[in-house]
């Protein structure tokens, strides 16, 4: 697919991001202009507004050793390296994204965020990619050690939504590692596009370069599509038991494909069944670096860690394993791919109770 014909269609992208959306007037600034210097520029809380429709965020935005522990309610974020990063996860056990996508908070993988620590032995599998445009992270976990229910398909956070206050409120997002920021890892720049999903005892993660364009980081951490998982929005090659950096091509966003040498976009239908008329495409990777969990998560709390996980992330206990969404409307299914990697797929919540949640609250 040629540049000029993916740059025509970033544009849409860009466009569809705000299609729905409709400001909250008590809090009418998205949460993706609300842009702030680390640390030193970062308020307590960013979504502070009583008034606001679905309320102020339930925790705060000043994180650090005062505020380090398992019960932290920090939600600003890092994603540096393998060895460095935060999911976006449940504050209370037992909890499924799709009940508490507006309260998530960080959970980090190295302490040194003020934030709550992946325990030791969670992180079953991990792969980074690094890319002219973006960073993504797939991998495998026992998402139980991060609150998240055991049967939970899980759902998709980023700093959009209806009312473009976020999932969750208030996220703010940070990173050291793109060229842009001049290779100087004791300086963060601040995320303005990324998509994370979560569930099925698998993850992925993107963040744009915010150096890059409006149209291309629309593209890349798209969030449009959180109705089809990982496999379709951030294609990987994560393996339990691997933990690999590797340098990665630029993905085909989700939603576009060729068909017949016509390039194609595909639009998730708001309620049924999702079935894309494609197969998504692993970039090519390159020059990957293998290590030993032991090497990269070391400091981390222990929890009561279930045996790993094997095979491809998000088979239902049923044994499932063919659809993206059931015949009684469940987005919850996650689908298996030819090379084990990380397909997750979004809580059942947004299937069974209909368009009108997921078009508010999980995009």
């Amino acid at each position: 697919m040629s540049r000029s014909a993916l740059s025509a269609l970033f544009v849409v992208a860009l466009a569809s991001k705000s299609t729905f959306a409709q400001p909250d007037p008590a809090d009418p600034t998205p949460l993706v202009d609300k842009t702030y210097a680390y640390p030193s520029g970062i308020p307590y809380q960013v979504d502070y507004n009583t008034a606001a429709i679905r309320g102020p965020q339930v925790g705060y935005n000043i994180c650090n050793s005062t505020t380090e522990n398992q019960n932290s309610m920090c939600q600003t974020s890092m994603v540096n390296h393998i060895d460095d990063f935060c999911l976006w996860a449940p504050p209370m056990p037992n909890s499924t994204i799709g009940d508490t996508e507006q309260e998530e908070v960080a959970w980090c993988s190295k302490p040194g965020h003020g934030t709550r620590l992946i325990p030791s032995g969670a992180l079953q599998g991990v792969q980074l990619l690094t890319t002219s445009a973006y960073i993504q992270i797939a991998g495998f976990i026992d998402q139980t050690q991060i609150n998240m229910a055991a049967d939970d398909y899980g759902g998709e956070l980023d700093p959009h939504g209806a009312d473009l206050r976020g999932n969750p409120l208030g996220g703010l997002m940070y990173s050291n590692a793109f060229p842009s920021n001049g290779g100087n890892n004791n300086s963060y720049q601040q995320v303005i596009d990324w998509t994370n999903f979560m569930g099925g005892n698998g993850f992925c993660i993107t963040i744009c370069d915010p150096a890059t364009s409006a149209s291309d980081q629309a593209a890349y951490c798209q969030n449009i599509y959180d109705r089809m998982g990982c496999s379709y929005n951030m294609p990987n090659n994560a393996q339990t038991g691997v933990f690999e950096v590797c340098e990665a091509d630029l993905k085909t966003p989700a939603g576009i494909y060729v068909t017949n040498g016509v390039t194609m976009t595909y639009s998730q239908p708001a309620s049924g069944d999702v079935t894309p008329p494609y197969t998504p495409v692993v970039p090519a990777s390159s020059n990957c670096v293998t290590y030993q969990s032991a090497q990269l998560y070391t400091a981390l709390p222990t929890g009561t860690i279930a045996p790993a996980t094997t095979g491809t992330p998000g088979v239902s206990q049923t044994g499932s394993t063919t659809k993206l969404s059931t015949s009684s409307g469940s987005a919850g299914a996650s689908t298996p791919t030819s090379n084990g990697a990380v397909t997750v797929g979004v809580s059942s919540v947004a299937g069974v109770l209909g368009t009108l949640f997921a078009m508010a609250f999980l995009s």
